[in-house]
């Protein structure tokens, strides 16, 4: 007869591996879409790449621990996202006496296959853009990078803590300030 709770046992614990599997296959199924657009993002907040990429990990290990308590994500992605943020902003705080990192650098330094013409040309244009986003709000900017990750307004309003609408509005103010600085 003792056999029999032990079967139960054994197939509780197969039960519980299985379900425990799913989670890990669908954390990394996440990982492997999300991670690249995570790790920009945190470049994005000012982390340095080594940074970023630590916090990305961090980010879908927090994931895989609150999946695994049981816990109720109605949008992963959205989830993710605001983690990453909070986590982003932590850590900038933390280090607050280093420079941010500045992910334009390494395009700086790589060569171009452009004439020298055309490329003093292009160097300019990416410099009028870059201080028509330096311009920009913080809000906006945070609106404007989680918008080019493929986020949806009400997912970026979750994250940054505000609503929809004004999602769209920070988002409509920073195109027209963006369109007024390519223009001039």
């Amino acid at each position: 007869m003792s056999s029999y709770p032990l079967s139960e046992e054994l197939a509780r614990m197969l039960r519980e591996e299985r379900a425990a599997m799913s989670l890990r296959d669908r954390v990394a199924q996440l990982f492997e879409e999300a991670r690249e657009d995570v790790y920009r993002y945190l470049l994005t907040l000012g982390l340095y790449p080594a940074q970023a990429q630590e916090a990305t990990q961090e980010v879908f290990l927090r994931l895989y621990v609150t999946l695994r308590k049981g816990e109720d994500i109605q949008n992963c992605r959205a989830w993710i996202f605001r983690v990453a943020h909070n986590l982003g902003l932590k850590i900038r705080a933390r280090e607050s006496n280093q420079a941010p990192f500045d992910p334009d650098l390494e395009g700086k330094l790589a060569g171009s296959e452009l004439n020298p013409e055309e490329n003093l040309l292009e160097r300019e244009r990416m410099l009028r853009f870059h201080r028509g986003v330096e311009g920009l709000s913080e809000q906006q900017r945070r609106c404007l990078h989680l918008r080019l990750e493929g986020l949806r307004y009400p997912e970026i309003g979750t994250i940054l803590g505000i609503s929809p609408s004004a999602v769209g509005e920070f988002l409509r103010r920073a195109l027209v300030r963006l369109r007024k600085v390519n223009h001039a």
